[in-house]
This record gives C-alpha cells, sequence and structure tokens, in this order.
C-alpha cells in the first residue's frame, strides 16, 4: 500500500511501514542465507561478507545499476528517493531486487538537508535507526580516528619531555620528530560545528599534551571511510590502515599509523564496520547500508562489499553515488569500478524540473527558505534554458559506454508541457526517459523507471575508463576538467604543481587513485555558476594524500571538511515521546 505521502511527515510514514517490517530470521529466509550469515542488532542484522561470498562465489552476478543525477539545488534532487523508488518498481514487477545505499551523517541529519532516507513512499526503514547511528559504523569511525590522534599528540608529547635514551628506556619507542607545523589529519565528531574548525590544544601543564592548532572535521570525511568504501575484506582494511599518514617528520617523511603502532587498534575498533546492515524500503524489498557520504573529498559510494553481496543475491543490484554525475559518477567509473573489477549495466540520471528552472536561470534556491513561485508554477522557458546541464551529464556518461536512463523525479507542482520538453530532449540525444511519481505512489509511480532500466540492462555495454593507469596525475586532472567538467584548462598553483611533479616522479603513486575535490554545486569550482559554464579554468590549489585508500585528491577551489549549522537546523523539530520512546520530526 501506498502511504498519503501528502499529508504524512516522512517519519509518520516510516512508522507505519515499520510495524510489518521483516526480522532478521524472516529476511535470512526470505533470502535464503544460513543462520551463521546473518548478525542480528535487535530488529536490524548485518550480513556476514565473507561466508556469504565464499558460500555464493560461483553463483553469477546480477544487473548492476548505478543512481546519479544533474547538478543540484542545494536541496539535493532525490538520487536515494530515486534509488529506493526504482527498488520498489522493480519489486512491483516482480524482480529480485535489493541494493546498498551509504549511511547518512548526523551532520546534515541534524542540520538543513536531513536524513538520505529518500522521502514519501519511497523510504528507507528502519529510519529513527538509519537517521540516528544504525549499528554504530560511523561511531567506530569517530573512534578509531580519533585514537589516531590520541596516538600522534600522545607521542609529541612524550618526544617533547623525554630525551632519545628515556623515551626508549620509558616505552620502547625510537623517536619520530614529528614536525607540529605538518599534522596532516584533525580530529573528528559527526555534527556541523563551524566554531571547531581551527582549534587550539594542549593548553596547560608539561604534562597536559602538545600546544599546537589543530582542527575537527566531520566524520564521515575520515580517511577511514573511504577505507570502507574500498576495502574488498577486514584483512585490506587492516593492511590499509598501517599506511594512513598522520602527518610528517622534519625531514620530511610521511609519520603512519603504521609508525605509531596504533593501526592495529583502529582495525579493532572497526572490526564490526567490514559488514553491511540490512534494511528495507517500506515495501519491504531489502537495502543495504555500507559507507557513508562526503563525496567532494573522498569517494562518496557505498561500498564495493556491499555492492558484491548484492550482485550475488540480487538479479538487479542498485547502487547510488554522491552528489552529480561530474564529481559522482566520476569517481564510481574511474575509481571505484577500477577498484572492484565490476562494470555497470545502467546508469540512471536522475533530474526535477526544479533543478533544470534553477540552471535555466531561475532564482537562487536557498536551503530553510520557502521556493520562489517560478518553481512552483509552469515555466517552461527556465525548463528548456536549463537543459543544456541535463545534457552535459547524459554526455559525461556515455563516454563510459553506458545508454543512460533519465529519471525525471516529479514533484507535484510539475505540469506535463515541463515534463515533456525534458522527455524530447532525452530523445534527441538518444537517451531513455522515464517520468517517475515514486515519492507520491512508491513502486507504482517508478513502473515505467524500472521498465525502462531492465531493457536497458538487457543492451551490450562497451564500458572504458576516461584514463588509463599509467597516465600522469597531471594529465588525468587536464582530462577530467575539460571533458567531465567543461573547463577550458587547467591553472595549477605553484605548490599543488610541485606536488604533482613530486608525484608523478615517484613510481610508489603510480597506482594511486585521482580522487577530485570540488563543490557539488556546480560543473565548476565556482558554486555559483550554474548551467553549463563557458570560458573558465579549473584552478588546483593543493593535492592532498590519502595514503591508505591509495587517493591522490586534487583541491580545486575552497572545500571545508567541516560544514557549518545553519540558522534554521533540523534539530529544532525534532523530538522524542517520553512514553514509547519513538522518534517524532525526522525528515
Amino acid at each position: 500500500m501506498a502511504y498519503d505521502a501528502t499529508t504524512m511527515k516522512d517519519w509518520q510514514i516510516a512508522e507505519a511501514a515499520e510495524a510489518r517490517m521483516p526480522t532478521p530470521d524472516e529476511w535470512r529466509e526470505r533470502l535464503g542465507l544460513s543462520a551463521d550469515e546473518v548478525i542480528s542488532y535487535g530488529r536490524l542484522a548485518k550480513l556476514d561478507f565473507l561466508k556469504i561470498m565464499e558460500r555464493l562465489q560461483s553463483r553469477p552476478d546480477g544487473k548492476y545499476i548505478e543512481i546519479t543525477a544533474i547538478t543540484p539545488t542545494p536541496l539535493g534532487e532525490g538520487k536515494s528517493t530515486t534509488s529506493l523508488g526504482l527498488i520498489e518498481g522493480l519489486g512491483k514487477r516482480g524482480m529480485n531486487v535489493g541494493g546498498c545505499l551509504r549511511q547518512p551523517s548526523g551532520g546534515p541529519t541534524m542540520n538543513i538537508k536531513g536524513t538520505a532516507a529518500g522521502g514519501g513512499n519511497a523510504l528507507l526503514i528502519p529510519m529513527t535507526e538509519f537517521s540516528m547511528g544504525l549499528t554504530g559504523d560511523i561511531n567506530d569511525i569517530t573512534n578509531a580516528h580519533n585514537l589516531a590522534m590520541v596516538a600522534l599528540t600522545a607521542r609529541m608529547q612524550h618526544e617533547r619531555n623525554y630525551t632519545d635514551d628515556e623515551l626508549l628506556q620509558r616505552t620502547g619507542m625510537r623517536r619520530l620528530d614529528i614536525d607540529p607545523t605538518r599534522v596532516e589529519v584533525g580530529w573528528v565528531m559527526d555534527f556541523c560545528a563551524q566554531s571547531l574548525r581551527n582549534i587550539v590544544i594542549g593548553l596547560g601543564g608539561r604534562m597536559d599534551g602538545y600546544t599546537m592548532q589543530s582542527r575537527f572535521n566531520i566524520a564521515v570525511s575520515s580517511e577511514l571511510m573511504a577505507l570502507l568504501s574500498i576495502a574488498t575484506n577486514l584483512a585490506d582494511l587492516r593492511e590499509r590502515m598501517n599506511h594512513i599518514t598522520l602527518a610528517y617528520d622534519k625531514k620530511g617523511n610521511p609519520v603512519t599509523a603504521g609508525d605509531l603502532e596504533v593501526a592495529g587498534a583502529m582495525t579493532a575498533w572497526m572490526r564490526n564496520t567490514i559488514n553491511p546492515t540490512l534494511c528495507s524500503t517500506v515495501e519491504y524489498q531489502p537495502c543495504m547500508i555500507h559507507a557513508g557520504p562526503f563525496a567532494n573529498i573522498a569517494i562518496g559510494q557505498s561500498s564495493i562489499i556491499g555492492d558484491r553481496i548484492g550482485l550475488k543475491l540480487f538479479d538487479y543490484h542498485v547502487t547510488e553515488s554522491g552528489f552529480a554525475a561530474d564529481i559522482g559518477f566520476e569517481k564510481f567509473w574511474n575509481v571505484k569500478c577500477r577498484y572492484s573489477g565490476l562494470r555497470p549495466h545502467v546508469s540512471v540520471l536522475t533530474t526535477s524540473i526544479r533543478a533544470l528552472k534553477m540552471h535555466g536561470g531561475g532564482p537562487a534556491v536557498v536551503p530553510g527558505r520557502p521556493l520562489p513561485e517560478e518553481y512552483t508554477k509552469e515555466n517552461v522557458g527556465l525548463v528548456e534554458k536549463g537543459l543544456p546541464n541535463l545534457i552535459h551529464h547524459l554526455h559525461t556518461i556515455k563516454l563510459s559506454g553506458i545508454r543512460p536512463v533519465i529519471c525525471i523525479n516529479c514533484f507535484a507542482t510539475d505540469t506535463q508541457e515541463e515534463i515533456n520538453v525534458v522527455r524530447r530532449a532525452a530523445e534527441r540525444h538518444g537517451a531513455r526517459c522515464a517520468a517517475a511519481t515514486h515519492w507520491a505512489d512508491g513502486g507504482d509511480g517508478a513502473l515505467e523507471l524500472a521498465d525502462a532500466v531492465i531493457e536497458a540492462a538487457k543492451e551490450e555495454t562497451p564500458f572504458e575508463f576516461l584514463y588509463m593507469n599509467d597516465m600522469k596525475l597531471r594529465d588525468r586532472v587536464e582530462r577530467i576538467a575539460r571533458t567531465v567538467y567543461g573547463a577550458d584548462g587547467v591553472d595549477w598553483a605553484p605548490e599543488a604543481e610541485a606536488k604533482a611533479k613530486q608525484f608523478e616522479s615517484d613510481p610508489a603513486y603510480d597506482d594511486y587513485a585521482t580522487m577530485m575535490v570540488k563543490t557539488h554545486l556546480s560543473l565548476s569550482h565556482n558554486p555559483t555558476w550554474k548551467g553549463v559554464p563557458k570560458g573558465w579554468t579549473l584552478p588546483i590549489r593543493d593535492i592532498l594524500i590519502y595514503s591508505g585508500a591509495k587517493f591522490l585528491c586534487p583541491v580545486a577551489g575552497t572545500i571545508s571538511l567541516m560544514p557549518g549549522t545553519g540558522s534554521n537546523p533540523a534539530f529544532r523539530g525534532i523530538d522524542v515521546d517520553t512514553d514509547t520512546g519513538k522518534v517524532s520530526g525526522l525528515f
């Protein structure tokens, strides 16, 4: 049944649906899993990755479906809603379908954007648990990351307080001679706390730590989240943990978690994160949750582990890439697929009439404020002017060899003529197009989309990467900038270019992935430039290194790893019923 999404809040729909959500034992029977392959966490369950993969290793993979989007408004255009709606629509068509999505960060959940549970009748349940910690993966990442900072700062204090001989006698450790001006990481917490972007720690006496400037980042931006996304198993996670660069010594050599002998304990904190958590749509199709967001600094994908399980368990497996196709799909295409060896059958390009109007010159969309009337009344002209952004992303996906499916995520205020404008554009550019009302109607509203995906998945996809592994870093960045973003070229800051040359000359970095860092609100580096900007160059001001994940991250523009909380945050409307313990107000 579909709930009345126009009168019920998301948390109310979730509460109603959760009354009939399958138990872990029911999921085990339904998915054909053995008792030791399901790890119960109350009414939730994790799936034992290694046991399932060992048993099903000879089973053919299902169809691999990726969800991406055009450049969004600050409100997002419904990739998670579309992912869940497609799963529901394929379920309505009688398909064995499931998916794997990312766990939301507490920062956006308690801020302006809200949770990433989808919405309306295309919703993930149990919504409260999903939105507020689930089975603890982000908490474990937070603890593991901050343990590394404890190890680093304590070592700096002890090295300052003792001579080499005293240090060796007291601890058995050699001096690392850490450079306090080259500490590469900060502390993390999973909220948007702008007041912690720049802090000073170690104030007090000789035994109160090492006095230096430091910072907090949001937890999901930690390299440990990137590791969880790309790890193939616990052993791979443990090995990668050794190589995380936390700082540099005074000679410029990296100081790693392995050097600090903390990598084993960090992995111990994360031992349970390796297995995905099993959740459900409100129509009771299975959907795993594994890894987290922050695609503008890291990979922004649900995990390789989750996709490998899903492709064995389901005939159609749906996954989602963070942000728009210039960021999310590009990283899915050139990093995740390269790391995993998996090849997608279909990419769904999500769009909305609202976003197209913004790209066509509509007024600014500001989170927390009502939408201007241009977005709620018919304006075919604005839609037509915004189409170039959609077409640009469409051609980016086609470069991979995939013929994408355009999904119009329909809002109640969209008119048929506005929808027809998008359909005609899709037809001109050789793409299937489906209008979907899954938010209002659940799986019944996604049948056209499901049919388009089923047809597209039958086609052979001559998948190929944008660049090969032997291409130099600066050449990769140039190709991404020109081909995916539409830039005229790249402008390297002297420091960034010097780093690039150093990485290019060292064979140790030959197998590092290129992980671009830029705003998600524009094809360019400037979030105010909408549509398809022309006549610009991409500025690269720095290159970050994630040595555990083996990512080189060229930074375009200014990206904050600690978002700020807005003036009208979501937490103002969230509360708990003290009689039942039920949470209200999540969206």
